[in-house]
C-alpha cells in the first residue's frame, strides 16, 4: 500500500527542527520607511567598498613586484602570486559576509542579490537599491586604489576584468556562468535555513564556504578572464580604468553572473528543496 512521504520530515521523529522563511513580497513598498533597509543598503555599499580597495590593491601590487622594470632581476619571484590574489578575494568575502550577514545579508555581489531574489529571499525594493548600493561602493573602492597608488594604477591594468589574449568570448562567458553558479549554489547552501538548524553551534559556518567558494573560483578563472563573479565587481574596475577593452568585455561580467546565479537559484530551490517548498514529495511502498 502506497503512501506519502515528504523527505522535508524525516528528521527528529518526523517533525522538522527548521522552518523556511515566508518568501519575501515581490515589491514591498511598506520597506522605504523602515530604517533597516537604508542601514542594510549603507552596510552594502561600505562592504563592496573595502572588497573592491583591498583586492584591485593587491592585484596592482602583484603586477608591481612582479614587473621586471621596477623590481629588478628578482622580479619573478616576488609578490604573492596567483593563489594570493585569489587569497585576498577569497578572505575578503569571508571577514565581509561574516561582518554584514547579520544587517543585509552580507550579499556584496548583484549577483548574488538577483539569485535570492529569484529564489523570494528579498523583495525587489531591496535587490534594486542593493544592487546600486554594490556597485557604488566598487567605484568608490577602485577610486581609492587609484588615488593612492596613481603612479602605478594604470599601468598595471587598474585590475579591470578583461578576457585574456588566447582565450574566445565564449570561453570567458561559460567561466563566468559557471563560476558564478559555483558561488551561488553554495551561498544557497550555506545559508540553508536546514542546514542551520543542525549547524548553529557553529556561528562562522556560512561566511566561510562562501570565502573558500570564492578563492577556488579566482584559482580556475584569473587566467580566463581575471575572474569577475560579481558584476560591481567589473563595473567599478572598468568605469575607474576606463579602457576600450574593459568596456568592450563588460557585458560578459554582467550576463555571465547573472545566468549562473539564475540557474543556481533554480537547481537549488526546484531540484534540492523541492519537497521542502510543496514541488513533489517522494513515493515509498511500505
Amino acid at each position: 500500500m502506497g503512501k506519502e512521504v515528504d523527505v522535508s520530515t524525516l528528521e527528529a521523529g518526523g517533525a522538522r527542527d527548521y522552518a523556511d522563511p515566508p518568501p519575501a513580497p515581490l515589491v514591498d513598498i511598506d520597506e522605504l520607511g523602515k530604517w533597516s533597509l537604508y542601514r542594510a543598503v549603507i552596510a552594502e555599499f561600505v562592504a563592496t567598498l573595502l572588497f573592491l580597495y583591498i583586492t584591485v590593491a593587491t592585484v596592482i601590487g602583484y603586477k608591481h613586484q612582479t614587473d621586471a622594470s621596477a623590481s629588478g632581476p628578482d622580479a619573478a619571484c616576488g609578490g604573492v602570486g596567483i593563489l594570493g590574489i585569489a587569497w585576498a578575494f577569497g578572505g575578503m568575502i569571508f571577514i565581509l559576509v561574516y561582518c554584514t550577514a547579520g544587517i543585509s545579508g552580507g550579499h556584496i555581489n548583484p549577483a548574488v542579490t538577483f539569485g535570492l531574489f529569484l529564489a523570494r529571499k528579498v523583495s525587489l525594493v531591496r535587490a534594486i537599491l542593493y544592487m546600486a548600493a554594490q556597485c557604488l561602493g566598487a567605484i568608490c573602492g577602485v577610486a581609492l586604489v587609484k588615488g593612492f597608488q596613481s603612479g602605478f594604477y594604470v599601468r598595471y591594468g587598474g585590475g579591470a576584468n578583461e578576457v585574456s589574449a588566447g582565450y574566445s568570448t565564449g570561453t570567458g562567458l561559460a567561466a563566468e556562468i559557471i563560476g558564478t553558479f559555483v558561488l551561488v549554489y553554495t551561498v544557497f547552501s550555506a545559508t540553508d535555513p536546514k542546514r542551520n538548524a543542525r549547524d548553529s553551534h557553529v556561528p562562522v559556518l556560512a561566511p566561510l564556504p562562501i570565502g573558500f567558494a570564492v578563492f577556488m573560483v579566482h584559482l580556475a578563472t584569473i587566467p580566463i578572464t581575471g575572474t569577475g563573479i560579481n558584476p560591481a565587481r567589473s563595473l567599478g574596475a572598468a568605469v575607474v580604468y576606463n579602457n576600450n577593452k574593459a568596456w568592450s568585455d563588460q557585458w560578459i561580467f554582467w550576463v555571465g553572473p547573472f545566468i549562473g546565479a539564475a540557474i543556481a537559484a533554480l537547481y537549488h530551490q526546484i531540484v534540492l528543496r523541492a519537497s521542502a517548498r510543496g514541488y513533489g514529495s517522494f513515493r515509498s511502498n511500505a
